[in-house]
């Protein structure tokens, strides 16, 4: 299973928020057999986002977008991914029904807030969403998110979308596995055994050099099988260190 990643938001792009949803994201998926293809992060651009969205569809087997989804006038994320795949947008009365509960219930908690401000919420606007999508809806979010199509969006606040992502987890499946061996050799050495690993059994084959004497980490994927004949045929041909204990894990 092949997956895009669309991360949203101008102040990603500015460097005001790090980007801790892709790297999740790109962990969790890979723990389920996903390859990640492609991480793209855009502006709060409603053509971009469209034409973004619009390509990813027809070469990957799913796109998952995050961030967009609230009700500022910023958060275009629903309505792009409509354009993009030519669907109109429409009102979930069951989701609208829970966010006018969520409202009040926030009245209810915080009545100084509620009487202080006028709090301006487009009840129809949070709660549309492109028409045969799918709500995704949790206690943690006041709006949804929705799937469609392939298409997977979710907010782009971290604890929201953890918590929604696993709605959907089960949908994210594949077979491919990872394994990793240390060893002393610095990386130069090294490129006519990953180069050997990958051609022979069909693999994807990094390297993570180490510095000084940390050593260099290889990491193999690919199916199970072409992953375990890589990995016995690289322990014959490199030298095997340790895994460092002591020291920052040199992944990449």
């Amino acid at each position: 299973m092949d997956v895009a990643l669309v991360t949203v938001g101008d102040e990603l792009l500015a460097g005001d928020t790090a980007n801790t949803n892709a790297t999740w994201l790109c962990r969790r998926l890979t723990e389920r057999g996903v390859t990640v293809t492609r991480v793209l992060t855009i502006p709060d651009d409603r053509r971009v986002i469209a034409d973004a969205v619009r390509d990813f569809s027809t070469a990957f087997d799913a796109v998952v977008v995050t961030g967009g989804l609230g009700g500022t006038p910023d958060d275009v994320t629903k309505v792009a991914v409509a354009d993009a795949l030519d669907r109109e947008m429409v009102i979930d009365g069951d989701v609208k029904a829970g966010i006018i509960e969520k409202a009040e219930a926030y009245a209810d908690q915080y009545p100084d807030l509620a009487d202080a401000y006028d709090l301006d919420v487009d009840f129809d606007a949070q709660a549309a969403i492109p028409a045969g999508a799918r709500p995704l809806v949790t206690d943690e979010s006041f709006g949804p998110g929705f799937a469609v199509d392939g298409v997977y969006a979710f907010p782009g606040i971290p604890d929201e979308l953890h918590v929604m992502f696993e709605l959907v987890v089960e949908e994210f499946d594949g077979t491919v596995v990872s394994d990793s061996l240390y060893t002393p050799a610095p990386e130069g050495a090294l490129n006519d055994r990953l180069t050997g690993a990958r051609d022979r059994f069909d693999v994807s084959v990094g390297s993570y050099p180490g510095k000084g004497r940390i050593p260099t980490r290889i990491k193999v994927s690919g199916t199970p099988a072409a992953v375990e004949e890589a990995m016995a045929w690289l322990r014959e041909h490199v030298d095997v260190a340790e895994p460092p204990t002591d020291v920052a894990d040199n992944s990449g």
